[in-house]
C-alpha cells in the first residue's frame, strides 16, 4: 500500500527550496535536512542521537558478549563525521517520517511507479544526499551541488536505476513531511543553508555547466570528492558525547576462562 501524502510533494515554504552546499563530512545532516526542507537538525543532534543508539545496543549486548562487537567504538558515527543510517532514521522518526529500503516488499510501488512518492535517500561510501519533489516538481538536493538540479518525472526513475547500477543504496522516505519551515528566524540558519526560488536554482545549476557540477545528469561511483576539512569542534563534540556513554570497563577473565574474542565486523552503513 502506498503511504505516501500529496501534501509531501506539495506547496511547501511558500514554493522556496531549501539546499545545504557541503560542509566539512557533513552530508548526513545536509541529507536529513533537505528531506525536512529546513535546518531542523545539526551535527551536535545527530552526534547525539548516534550517542543515544551507541547506549541501546550496549544494552542489548550485556550478558551476550560477541566477537564481532567492540562495546568501546560507536557502530553509528566515526569521529569525523560519519553517521549510520540508523541515525538518519531515528532523525526523521522524531518527524513521524519512515526510512524504507528501496529493496524491501514495503518499497515495490515506489521502484514501479517512483513519481508518486515524495523523497528518496541515496548512500554511497561515505555520502549521502537527498532526492526530493516539492511543488509537484522533483530536485536532487546533492550537497555537492551549488543548488538543487530539477529532475524531470519522466527521467526519475532512469535516475534512480543509474544510482542502483552504480552501487548506490537507495531509501524511500514516508510520511507527513513539515510544510513549513521560518525562513525569517534567525535560528533558520546553520551557515551552509540557503533558501533559493526555483528560478534561482536553474539558474545557478546552468551557471554551473562544468562535468563535475552536472551530477544530477551523470549519476557518480566516486564520492571521493567530498572535501577533507575537518571541523575540529565537531570532532571534540563527538569524542565528548562517546566519552559520556563510554560503558563500565568489562570484568576479569574467570579462573581458567579466556577473554572473548573482540575482532570487529565492517557491519557499519555510514556516511560523511
Amino acid at each position: 500500500m502506498n503511504s505516501s501524502s500529496e501534501g509531501g510533494g506539495g506547496a511547501s515554504n511558500g514554493g522556496i527550496l531549501y539546499h545545504e552546499v557541503q560542509e566539512s563530512k557533513l552530508c548526513a545532516v545536509h541529507c536529513v535536512n533537505t528531506v525536512l526542507q529546513g535546518p531542523f537538525f545539526s551535527e551536535f543532534d545527530l552526534a547525539a542521537l548516534a550517542s543515544d543508539l551507541d547506549r541501546t545496543e550496549r544494552q542489548m549486548m550485556l550478558g551476550s558478549v560477541t566477537g564481532d562487537y567492540l562495546p568501546e567504538l560507536s557502530h553509528n558515527v566515526s569521529l569525523d563525521g560519519d553517521f549510520s543510517i540508523q541515525v538518519l532514521q531515528k532523525a526523521l522518526e522524531v518527524w513521524d517520517l519512515q526510512v524504507i529500503p528501496m529493496n524491501s516488499p514495503v518499497a515495490e510501488p515506489a521502484q514501479i511507479d517512483p513519481e508518486k512518492e515524495n523523497a528518496f535517500i541515496c548512500h554511497l561510501q561515505d555520502h549521502w544526499f537527498c532526492i526530493r519533489k516539492l511543488n509537484g516538481e522533483w530536485y536532487n538536493f546533492d550537497s555537492l551541488l551549488a543548488a538543487p538540479e530539477h529532475l524531470s518525472r519522466f527521467y526519475l526513475s532512469a535516475y534512480l536505476d543509474s544510482l542502483k547500477s552504480f552501487g548506490w543504496s537507495i531509501f524511500l522516505v514516508r510520511g507527513n513531511f513539515p510544510k513549513e519551515c521560518p525562513i525569517s528566524s534567525s535560528e533558520a540558519s546553520n551557515g551552509y543553508g540557503q533558501w533559493l526560488s526555483p528560478e534561482d536554482a536553474e539558474r545557478i545549476t546552468k551557471s554551473c555547466n562544468s562535468a563535475s557540477s552536472r551530477r544530477a545528469l551523470v549519476p557518480y561511483a566516486d564520492v571521493e570528492a567530498v572535501p577533507d576539512d575537518e571541523d575540529e569542534d565537531l570532532k571534540a563534540a563527538i569524542a565528548a558525547s562517546l566519552l559520556d556513554s563510554a560503558p563500565p570497563p568489562p570484568p576479569p577473565p574467570t579462573i581458567g576462562g579466556e577473554q572473548p574474542g573482540t575482532s570487529p565486523e565492517e557491519n557499519k552503513n555510514s556516511g560523511a
